[in-house]
């Protein structure tokens, strides 16, 4: 029931006419996810749904300030008048907030450490769609987007190197993924949509294998039985393909980007792809070192099952995230 209305928040944010609506359908999608990461089992969830509750919950009421006050100015509800230009970094603070972009991500890492990895899933994934879309509306490329890109590249970035648990990895990773995403408004919605789509099909290929054998941080990697090589090989070549190394899937959308930012702004973008090598830097380093090191304990995980049905799935997706230079000509038939 609440994975239907987190749908229809999102739904209604994007189809909304106007602002109180797509505040209304931001709301809908707070109030629906909560439930879900929740857990009575798990103390650690019921503490990351109250400090989601409390970010989310103040963002939406700075957003909603800001609507109130540029629709005095205004004097509409549909079509706002973007003058105010304090006004207008104040709702898209807002809206970053809600994504986790840097420098208001201080929420993002601590709350991924209480929650499933499904529910990581759709908190990296689902959860950036409706306040993207809604940036989308009103974005306007400045010093300050500018900022925000350069600071969530070097957070992203930076943040990850010394981590030791997965899931904050992969926030950080999220966050480099958010300044690209930022960047790709820059050409149009459709680079965004492509982009989206390919980080949403990679980190669900990683996430499932994470998943099936109970994985949170560096360390239960090494301790996997030699026999599931096979299966460390395919989750870091999704890993790969997720820092953006070529000729994997996730290096295409940054190509694109890369062909269409080197002429606006050559610096940002230079900055950019040094911040993004940091980050396949500590993916590669992780791949190796667990790869390298042969461990002959006995495994603590349960083997996968050959009848397990997250099975072919898991392989679908692995495929897909790893072979980029086949998916490449679909995707660019539609750019």
């Amino acid at each position: 029931m609440f994975l239907m209305t987190l749908i229809m928040g999102t739904i209604i944010t994007i189809s909304s006419q106007s602002w109180m609506g797509t505040w209304m359908g931001l709301e809908i999608n707070l109030l629906s996810f909560i439930p879900l990461i929740n857990s009575k089992n798990n103390p650690l969830s019921s503490e990351s749904s109250i400090k989601y509750f409390l970010v989310q919950s103040m963002a939406s009421s700075i957003f909603l300030f800001s609507i109130i006050m540029i629709m005095i100015k205004s004097k509409t509800t549909n079509e706002l008048l973007f003058y105010n230009k304090s006004m207008m970094i104040f709702m898209n603070s807002t809206l970053l907030m809600k994504l986790g972009a840097a420098p208001f991500h201080f929420w993002f890492p601590e709350i991924i450490e209480g929650l499933s990895w499904m529910n990581s899933l759709i908190l990296m994934t689902w959860q950036k769609i409706a306040p993207f879309m809604v940036i989308s509306y009103i974005i306007k490329f400045n010093s300050f987007i500018t900022m925000i890109i350069i600071t969530c590249s070097l957070i992203g970035s930076i943040g990850g190197l010394n981590q030791i648990s997965l899931r904050k990895i992969l926030v950080y990773s999220s966050i480099n993924h958010i300044g690209w995403m930022l960047s790709t408004f820059l050409i149009n919605e459709i680079t965004w949509i492509m982009y989206f789509m390919i980080y949403c099909m990679i980190s669900l290929s990683i996430i499932i294998i994470l998943n099936q054998y109970k994985i949170f941080f560096i360390k239960q990697i090494f301790s996997m039985n030699n026999n599931n090589n096979m299966n460390k090989f395919f989750m870091f070549m999704s890993l790969l393909s997720l820092g953006g190394l070529p000729p994997f899937l996730g290096f295409f959308p940054k190509w694109m980007i890369i062909q269409t930012l080197s002429n606006y702004n050559y610096l940002l973008l230079l900055f950019m792809m040094t911040m993004t090598l940091i980050t396949l830097f500590f993916y590669m380093r992780l791949c190796y070192s667990s790869m390298m090191i042969l461990n002959n304990e006995n495994n603590f995980l349960m083997m996968m099952n050959k009848n397990n049905k997250n099975n072919l799935m898991t392989n679908m997706m692995l495929f897909i995230s790893i072979n980029g230079l086949i998916m490449y000509p679909i995707f660019m038939n539609f750019y």
